[in-house]
């Protein structure tokens, strides 16, 4: 498949992913098929995932998952939770921080009334959930209106068509217009400083990286104009869609044959 943004595609020196429903269903373990090519692949170049996500669901989900090796090939990981207002790398103390900027008292104070006012007012505060519906993750607050925890299939069935996220973002950025307020995954809205998204941390990547982005392939399931790895796709990073891990892992059969090993 060309890239969405009809740039030539790179033979890149970085490849980075999204997190859920590209390198694994939302919120789960990566399966053993994408551990094995994520790998291979950091064999070859260095490899970044950038997701709303907090940090601990980046470990749960992949670091943790990851099969054992040197921890020279797991320096070549980079970590950037919270579309890159925190960045990580791997090293063989564990995980290192390399920045984390985070909101304010004040503005984490009025993202969490606004969210939750504006949800109960137009019916979508549900009373079955799993697990909070409200997150903290320093740099940014998370609804997610089932649960962090939810069943990939509840998730799917609360809202399809995406209008009632949509609704919920339009409703809450009315009420905090300092802040950005964007749709994240499949039922949640995600709050932060203004002009944070993914083609923020992409940016920030590239400069504590130092690898330029012509030589950056972004691999995503959301690149479609309302969804949240649009960015990447505007800024101009070649980029590649997919509708799912095994999507993912398809792709990745074809491309690490083509990258030398360094």
């Amino acid at each position: 498949m060309p890239p969405e943004n009809g740039a030539r595609m790179p033979i890149p020196r970085l490849v980075a992913f999204d997190l859920d429903d590209t390198l694994a269903p939302s919120k789960s373990a990566i399966d053993p098929r994408i551990g094995r090519q994520l790998l291979e692949l950091a064999a070859r170049v260095e490899v970044a995932i950038i997701s709303g996500g907090q940090l601990a669901q980046f470990t749960a989900q992949v670091v943790d998952q990851l099969p054992e090796t040197d921890a020279e090939l797991l320096s070549h990981f980079h970590l950037l939770p919270t579309c890159g207002t925190q960045y990580y790398r791997l090293s063989p103390a564990g995980i290192e921080t390399i920045y984390a900027r985070s909101l304010t008292d004040d503005q984490k104070t009025r993202a969490l009334a606004a969210v939750e006012e504006e949800a109960r007012r137009l019916g979508l505060w549900e009373t079955e959930t799993w697990g909070p519906i409200l997150e903290d993750r320093g740099s940014q607050i998370t609804f997610s209106a089932l649960g962090q925890q939810a069943p990939v299939d509840a998730k799917m069935a609360w809202d399809p068509t995406g209008e009632k996220k949509n609704a919920l973002r339009a409703a809450v950025a009315d009420r905090i217009p300092d802040l950005e307020v964007r749709a994240g995954g499949s039922t949640s809205v995600d709050i932060t400083e203004r002009g944070i998204d993914k083609a923020y941390g992409m940016t920030r990547l590239i400069e504590q990286s130092g690898i330029p982005q012509d030589d950056i392939l972004f691999v995503g399931d959301r690149l479609d104009e309302n969804g949240n790895d649009y960015p990447v796709l505007g800024m101009g990073v070649a980029c590649h869609a997919v509708e799912g891990w095994e999507d993912t892992a398809d792709f990745l059969d074809r491309l690490i044959p083509t990258l030398p090993l360094r």
